[in-house]
């Protein structure tokens, strides 16, 4: 399955669940996670999506870790079977 269908299926999931999965570009600061999540109550979460199979690059692992010092959860998904899972997890917070 290719990264673009695995977003897809997330951002569909999101949708239905009442909320939005938000592309996230921001210029002059690369490595950044492909969505910002935010559902109901104020739940919100960065999330990279990668290939089934494929790790962050270098700078990704680097934003990742910025952004969870900050206090941010960030995750990773590389199958559509994970985003039930995620999605669980950012309610739970």
């Amino acid at each position: 399955m290719r990264e673009n269908e695995i977003e897809r299926q997330l951002s569909l999931a999101v949708k239905r669940m009442g909320g939005m999965a938000v592309k996230f570009v921001s210029p002059g600061l690369d490595g950044v996670p492909d969505r910002i999540v935010l559902l109901p109550g104020r739940k919100m979460a960065f999330v990279e999506l990668k290939a089934p199979g494929k790790r962050l690059r270098v700078l990704q692992e680097k934003r990742k870790k910025q952004l969870e010092q900050l206090g941010y959860p960030v995750y990773v998904i590389d199958g559509v079977g994970q985003i039930g899972g995620v999605l669980d997890e950012i309610c739970a917070t």
